[in-house]
């Protein structure tokens, strides 16, 4: 493949968000973990839970780290690498994105930093108080990013100013209130639970495979499986809830995950496995479930989902038509806005369509001059490369639904078998920590690559966004981060071992706290208070 600026600053760009996206979910999920468990040992005042809440706030404090020095890089990068795309877009786009700055490094960081060195200077109360603050500031941190990220894929609450050549808000409501921002917003959250979960099964399935911190770590499996099979189920709800948002405003992600080449009679089947081959336009040895599409995609018997090639025709028609808006838009510009309301009248009439004749710019430098070639090429281009969409899509939902099995198993073993775990059960566990990582990527995956090749989806294309750079800046700054990020993710992967390995910290000045506060529970018969009543 040929290189060129703007795959390149696609790949960049790709690397450091996947890679940051590896800290991201275990920090939403870890920080409602370790504050569930702190508000158990405020309800029981038993310093096993205290001593469960350190040694997981550990471990999330070093992911919480690295998951902030990554997420700076990408900040910058929407300004080094996607000037015009920053240029076009920022007056939306930036707002949400100061406020998450906001909170992520001010509120969250002030909040972090007390739960950290506040368990000697501050209350029990205030102390879980603060680590709620911690658990509701890394959610909400998210939030706006998802906005920011759902307002690409569905532009609500903006318009294109042809005075100034940008997209202006016309409503922040519209765009805090996006319908694909909160389902993606809630899906992703609970992934990152699930995340969180299946990590503290697997590492506490490690403590009881060694013999080591039995109580802990039975204890954090029984949070773990009952946080993680309610987050898990609520994965799939929500997930279906994200494939409604896509059949009503990105029809063409959602054929090209299907492999539906041709607009089938509702209710459209759903193909459970198949090979999409591109060139051909078919799905070969593909397997169907009648209807299953048709009620997940539209939630009725009677509505139809457009396949692949009548999305194709639709996007010829609406770059006929947005070429008629890019004329309009000349007009404007070289008349200063001192032209005729029926010039006004025809740029708006065809605005929404604008951005699909900014598709040809691909070709021809004026769309006005495009062939009906050139014009048939652009449309095609509309289509994502499906068969990588298509198999990630199904191994995404695979796993989830994996998930829910497993963290059903353990919830019983932990609920109705006392806590009494198979050792086969303990080493697939351990097997299955990497999985909700792969997981969460491929759905990242699905939603960006999908939307291709919109930046933002149907007003401005991925081509027209990027700076002016050379490949060989490109080159040596992703080499760069490849390096960097490499010595990062050995740091990262080090210290999380180390604590592990090392295991929770013995907490004996709590502990024998708790025994004189409790010495008349634990007196034995004759009198005598146990001289070692171990920390778990």
């Amino acid at each position: 493949m040929e290189l060129d600026v703007v795959e390149l600053s696609r790949l960049q760009f790709a690397m450091t968000a996947m890679y940051h996206f590896l800290f991201v979910p275990l920090t939403l999920g870890l920080s409602i973990i370790v504050a569930i468990m702190e508000t158990v040992y405020v309800m029981t005042d038993r310093p096993i839970w205290r001593q469960m809440t350190k040694f997981w706030g550990t471990l999330f404090g070093i992911n919480f780290v690295l998951g902030v020095a990554t997420g700076i890089t990408m900040e910058f990068q929407f300004g080094m690498n996607w000037s015009y795309y920053s240029h076009y877009v920022g007056d939306i786009f930036g707002a949400p994105l100061a406020i998450e700055g906001l909170m992520a490094f001010f509120l969250e960081a002030t909040f972090v930093g007390l739960f950290f060195f506040g368990w000697d200077k501050l209350s029990k109360v205030a102390h879980l108080v603060v680590a709620w603050l911690v658990a509701i500031g890394s959610n909400f941190s998210a939030l706006w990013i998802l906005i920011a990220n759902g307002w690409m894929q569905n532009p609500v609450g903006a318009e294109f100013n042809p005075m100034t050549m940008r997209m202006e808000m016309t409503s922040f409501y519209e765009v805090l209130f996006n319908t694909v921002a909160q389902a993606k917003f809630v899906h992703t959250v609970s992934a990152g639970y699930v995340t969180a979960s299946v990590f503290v099964l697997g590492v506490s399935a490690w403590y009881l495979l060694k013999g080591r911190h039995i109580e802990l770590a039975r204890r954090s499996i029984g949070i773990a499986a009952s946080f993680g099979l309610m987050s898990a189920l609520s994965v799939v709800v929500l997930g279906d809830e994200s494939g409604y948002t896509t059949t009503h405003d990105q029809k063409m992600k959602l054929a090209a995950m299907e492999g539906m080449w041709e607009t089938e009679p509702a209710p459209a089947s759903f193909t459970l496995i198949g090979f999409p081959d591109q060139e051909a336009r078919d799905t070969k040895y593909a397997i169907h479930i009648p209807w299953v599409m048709g009620l997940i995609g539209t939630r009725s018997l009677d509505t139809v989902i457009p396949g692949i090639a009548q999305l194709v025709d639709e996007s010829e028609d609406r770059i006929r038509s947005g070429m008629i808006a890019y004329d309009a838009l000349m007009t404007i510009r070289a008349d200063r806005g001192e032209v005729a309301q029926d010039i006004r009248d025809r740029f708006e009439t065809h605005s929404d369509d604008l951005g699909y004749a900014l598709l040809l710019k691909r070709y021809v430098d004026d769309p006005r001059e495009a062939t009906d070639e050139q014009i048939a090429q652009a449309a095609e281009d509309t289509v994502p490369t499906v068969w990588p969409l298509f198999w990630a899509f199904r191994i995404m939902v695979g796993l989830g639904f994996a998930f829910i099995a497993v963290m059903g198993y353990f919830f019983y073993l932990a609920s109705f078998k006392r806590m009494q775990f198979p050792r086969w059960s303990l080493y697939f566990g351990v097997a299955i920590i990497p999985a909700p990582w792969i997981a969460a990527e491929l759905g990242w995956f699905v939603a960006e690559f999908g939307r291709q090749p919109w930046t933002v989806d149907g007003v401005l294309p991925t081509a027209l966004s990027v700076s002016h750079l050379s490949v060989g800046d490109l080159l040596i700054t992703l080499a760069g981060f490849v390096t960097f990020y490499s010595i990062l993710f050995i740091i990262e992967m080090g210290l999380m071992l180390k604590y592990i390995r090392k295991g929770p910290f013995q907490d004996v000045e709590e502990t024998d706290r708790w025994i004189a506060r409790h010495e008349h529970r634990l007196r034995t018969h004759d009198g005598n208070v146990p001289g070692a009543v171990p920390a778990e």
